[in-house]
């Protein structure tokens, strides 16, 4: 699989990484022995980043990337990028002190049984932490204590973005890119780039709607946040459905189907491969809760760039059912 330079990390991680929520809760439930055999084929099939979070089933996802992690010899282990923050409660801007980050990421290491976190990063977090001098110092002393290895945030806008690419000791950013969620291509992938901080793109296939194998009769079980989260009860409503109407999203993924059949490849792979031309791309990390996905996702890395008629047929997808309705927002 190809590699990038994961920004101020200093490494490189192959195009396509495995987002873990999945496994840890919100999308219904994966036995261990399912979960531990996702991670096995993501990383036979070429995966060396795995992105997980301290809440992502108040701590299984790491836990069971920790139990699959001690079977590795050091030299194979992935770069394991988790997430701190969301344990707050309530989940405000005066919660994230050094205290608690030092408390979160300590846990973090317990979970997944290492001594230094590879990335650490903040977990759309409130607006207001990414403008707080504090909380980056905090991150910086982890650092230098050698408890963390790198740090970088995970935003929820464009405008949470652009604050946080002014941090120097930032390496990453994560935010959701998708060829549904398109506002991230105008400011913050030549920022990031420009800055030399690695992007990482999530929901990239608009949880689960760009793979075209829903329609108006799918259901989602009841512990599934694509059921309980469409209206944004639980969290930013971005997350699911990148923000898109469930039926709005269906008659958009039927197009982009078109274009993928055209070319003869599932339409899952040709929206991530959308997602890794994009340039300032470090990593799409789609999440996957059977091997099979796991093996499907990392085959779109080998896929020829889209051509300029595919890349025009998307955009006019997105222009034709999705730009009122979602540019704005986010």
């Amino acid at each position: 699989m190809e590699s990038r330079r994961l920004g101020r990390t200093g490494r490189d991680v192959g195009v396509v990484g495995l987002g873990t929520w999945q496994l840890g809760g919100d999308w219904g439930e994966v036995r261990d022995d399912d979960a531990l055999a996702v991670l096995r084929t993501a990383v036979d099939e070429g995966v060396t980043l795995l992105d997980t979070a301290d809440v992502y089933g108040d701590g299984r996802s790491e836990q069971l990337i920790g139990r699959f992690l001690a079977d590795l010899p050091e030299g194979d282990r992935p770069l394991v990028a988790t997430k701190a923050g969301r344990r707050a409660d309530p989940h405000e801007p005066g919660q994230y002190t050094a205290d608690h980050l030092r408390a979160w990421t300590a846990r973090s290491r317990a979970n997944l049984g290492v001594e230094r976190l590879d990335l650490v990063q903040l977990h759309c977090p409130p607006t207001a932490v990414f403008s707080d001098d504090a909380v980056f110092e905090a991150l910086d002393a982890l650092v230098d204590e050698g408890l963390v290895a790198a740090y970088g945030v995970s935003v929820e806008t464009v405008d949470e973005a652009m604050t946080a690419l002014a941090r120097p000791h930032l390496a990453s950013l994560q935010v959701i890119l998708n060829a549904f969620r398109r506002k991230p291509l105008e400011r913050v992938l030549p920022a990031a780039a420009e800055a030399g901080v690695g992007v990482l793109a999530r929901v990239p296939l608009a949880s689960g709607l760009l793979t075209g194998k829903y329609d108006e009769s799918t259901t989602f079980a009841e512990t599934d946040h694509r059921s309980y989260n469409r209206d944004g009860a639980a969290f930013d409503i971005g997350e699911t459905f990148s923000g898109v109407p469930y039926e709005l999203g269906l008659r958009a993924a039927a197009e982009v189907g078109e274009v993928a059949a055209a070319r003869g490849v599932p339409t899952a792979a040709l929206a991530l491969r959308w997602v890794l031309d994009q340039p300032g791309v470090t990593c799409a990390i789609p999440g996957a809760r059977t091997p099979e996905q796991a093996r499907s996702n990392a085959a779109a890395a080998e896929l020829d760039p889209l051509t300029a008629d595919e890349l025009a047929a998307l955009e006019r997808v997105y222009d034709t059912h999705l730009r009122e309705v979602v540019h704005h927002r986010w």
